[in-house]
């Protein structure tokens, strides 16, 4: 019988020394400087004109590096002191929330337009049209096309060529995006410049130069605590429904999409908690050593496509509950929610691929 799982590698298995607790308190300093690090170039770049990608550049290294850190208290907790651990952990998880916020949105309406240039039959010329086109990696919502722009491969297609209501659909979404986005930056820089802030950077400051580990973990093995954050990874994925994700067409994911209910889609939540838990355990190995397992990066970005769709079709549901607009806006919107919701199935069967390649037989 194929268990559903992936196979245990590197330093999970076979012959290994042991990885203690200096090796966390390595990765945790390291990981602090990273923070430390990208705060300065965050400060540095600020106010300067002639780098507008870097301050984007250095938030999304301070979330990396935050990210991190809050997979290590969580996973290796036994081994810090509790009291430091549980009251820092809120924090990263607030302050890695904030900073995402402005580049979430950013990405979602890039999605969004593109999916609607899509679908109106502005295809750019190297693009498939198939349930798997993703939008273009790298293309900022700053530099979406204006009327009468030479559609081109490295542009995204003149907003001339949708029809009326797909036409309508992206400004709508534009507008409601855009604002989200806007307040999202204002948070972050309020959040940035506050004394809750500030009182987290001190703490890593401070973990950049002394880690406060319990008496024992000198002598602890790491292998334990990260087979044991695999484990919860793979119960969660064995749970998934996979057969239903090995279908080409998933009908019930239709269902609730334009329900008056702006609650989650009841069927994407076990699917979100499987990323967090990949999340951590690649986390966890990262610890006990710098390989990259490309599988574990892989599933990882299937998922992170599955969480991509499934915002973007539930921001099309929520644009199309807009009171009193045209009938041609609500039905291009509807259209866009249900092309959204068919790349969160597809997203579903390549992790579905993925993640059944590696199955072992017992």
């Amino acid at each position: 019988m194929a268990q559903q799982h992936l196979e245990p590698t590197g330093p999970l298995t076979g012959p290994v020394g042991t990885v203690t607790g200096d090796a966390l308190a390595g990765y945790l300093r390291s990981q602090a400087t990273e923070f430390l690090r990208a705060l300065r170039q965050h400060r540095e770049s600020g106010g300067a004109a002639a780098g507008a990608e870097d301050p984007a550049d250095a938030a999304r290294a301070l979330r990396r590096s935050v990210r991190r850190i809050s997979a290590s208290l969580h996973t290796f907790r036994p081994l810090l002191d509790a009291d430091w651990s549980e009251s820092l952990r809120p924090e990263l998880a607030w302050l890695s929330g904030t900073l995402g916020m402005e580049h979430a949105y950013e990405s979602r309406l890039e999605r969004l337009l593109l999916a609607l240039h899509r679908l109106s039959g502005a295809v750019f010329p190297a693009q498939g049209v198939g349930p798997t086109t993703r939008p273009a990696q790298g293309v900022s919502a700053t530099a979406r096309p204006t009327p009468g722009a030479d559609p081109s491969p490295a542009a995204a297609p003149d907003r001339g060529n949708l029809t009326v209501g797909a036409a309508k659909a992206g400004a709508l979404l534009d507008r409601q995006l855009t604002l989200a986005r806007t307040r999202a930056h204002s948070t972050a820089l309020q959040a940035l410049g506050s004394s809750r802030f500030h009182a987290v950077a001190d703490t890593i400051a401070l973990l950049a130069s002394e880690v406060p580990l319990v008496k024992s973990a000198a002598g602890t093995d790491l292998h334990p605590l990260a087979a044991a954050a695999q484990e919860r990874l793979e119960d969660a994925a064995t749970a998934l429904p996979l057969v239903t994700a090995g279908h080409p067409y998933n009908a019930e994911a239709l269902i609730h999409g334009l329900s008056p209910d702006p609650s989650p889609h009841p069927q994407d939540a076990p699917w979100h908690q499987v990323r967090l838990l990949l999340r951590l355990h690649r986390y966890a190995r990262e610890v006990l050593s710098p390989a990259v397992d490309v599988r574990l990066l892989t599933a990882g970005q299937c998922l992170d496509r599955h969480r991509d769709a499934s915002e973007a079709a539930a921001a099309a549901a929520s644009a199309a509950r807009t009171p009193r607009i045209a009938p041609a806006t609500a039905y291009a919107l509807g259209v866009l929610h249900a092309d959204q919701r068919h790349e969160v199935e597809a997203a579903r069967f390549a992790f579905q691929q993925c993640w059944q390649k590696e199955a072992v037989s017992t």
